[in-house]
């Protein structure tokens, strides 16, 4: 087993194939949380497939799947799971003979969780894809940036958050649920899905009407004077977030702008309000705003490194230095069973020698393997 696990999942065994994309997020995840992640990696990685930190905690073992050796020993693990995670495109699973129906007699209890980009069925469901494919076809990306420039792209935390959440959901609801039947369940997870989850509020906007097509015309997405960036007169940025009416009226009282106080919501004059709100801000530094603007949901746009060392993230630990590495912590916090940093990301094929030797004693305590 790896370093002593505290967190809630503690005894929860995971097998994961190791591949690109949410699915080892989703698995440090799990990790973080105290399961037993054992990833299986090929003998010659993919290129970017071990980079970053979404390792920690897990062990590994090398395995060549087109080897039949190496094949039944990724068989006999997977008997011994609680969950399987895999992120390959739909099918490849089962042309190793490891698919759901393959390995559903060795295991009926097991949660076999898979995380694609489109889903195992539709008509894009083989298509490559990245974070810019998915919000290009979820609306999310024809929403963002300027009105009357180019869709801004916002990094991969869409894919990465929208695609790991909703792939441990899957799994935490999985395990629940078998606590009651016995019996394990697939999941199909898919990026395409979680990330239209996260753009449910701008869906319910457009439902009830109060949302509109377009960029930079609605509350969140830039076009409110008061819900965005401004540059302060160092050349750093401070984000406004004033939607509320007691907000709106401490970001006009800082801002010494009295005039503007009862005309949150007149489209009309929004273009004026942001040249009145860009001026005034232009006049002091971005951390003299910040604590001028905290009561409005004024906030510092922060740089990683600030970021890192802003009081906050340091009194709660929120981002912390684990073997030399500086990556968020583990979250939620729990107060009986708290989630831990046991380990950083383990080279490939690591843990062959300890995990084999666990299995030839699981397996000899089994008649049937």
């Amino acid at each position: 087993m790896s370093a002593a696990a505290t967190g809630p999942l503690a005894g929860v065994r995971v097998v994961e194939f190791a591949a690109l994309g949410p699915a080892p997020l989703g698995s440090m995840f799990l990790a973080d949380l105290g399961a037993d992640v054992i990833r299986i990696d090929r003998p010659s990685p993919v290129p970017g497939v071990l980079e970053g930190i979404e390792g920690r905690g897990k062990r590994s073992i090398a395995l060549d799947l087109k080897s039949p050796d190496d094949l039944a020993i990724a068989r006999a693990l997977i008997a011994q799971a609680d969950v399987l995670i895999e992120g390959y495109r739909p099918g490849v699973m089962e042309k190793l003979g490891l698919g759901p129906d393959d390995v559903a007699a060795d295991r009926p209890q097991l949660i076999y969780a898979r995380m694609t980009g489109w889903g195992q069925d539709g008509p894009y469901s083989d298509r490559p894809g990245h974070d810019t494919t998915f919000i290009a076809y979820t609306g999310i990306l024809a929403a963002s940036g300027p009105a009357d420039g180019a869709p801004t792209l916002g990094g991969n935390y869409l894919e990465m958050g929208g695609g790991a959440n909703l792939l441990v959901i899957g799994v935490l609801a999985a395990l629940l649920e078998r606590h009651r039947s016995g019996r394990g369940q697939v999941i199909d997870a898919a990026i395409i899905d979680g990330t239209s989850l996260l753009a449910t509020g701008s869906w319910g906007g457009l439902a009830a009407g109060w949302w509109s097509p377009g960029r930079a015309n609605n509350l969140w997405d830039g076009g409110a004077p008061f819900y965005k960036a401004y540059e302060t007169s160092d050349s750093k940025w401070i984000i406004l977030g004033a939607l509320e009416p007691k907000f709106y009226d401490a970001l006009v009282e800082a801002l010494d702008l009295p005039e503007w106080r009862d005309r949150q919501h007149d489209r009309s004059i929004w273009p004026e309000m942001e040249v009145a709100f860009a001026a005034q801000i232009r006049q002091r530094p971005r951390d003299e705003w910040a604590a001028l603007l905290a009561d409005s949901c004024g906030a510092a746009v922060l740089d990683w490194n600030e970021a890192a060392d802003d009081a906050h993230i340091r009194a709660r630990g929120t981002i912390v230095d684990f073997e030399g590495v500086r990556q968020p912590a583990p979250a939620p916090r729990f107060s009986r069973t708290p989630a831990q940093l046991t380990t950083a990301s383990p080279s490939v094929d690591a843990h062959r020698d300890q995990i084999l030797h666990e299995l030839q004693v699981l397996c000899g305590a089994d008649d049937n393997h």
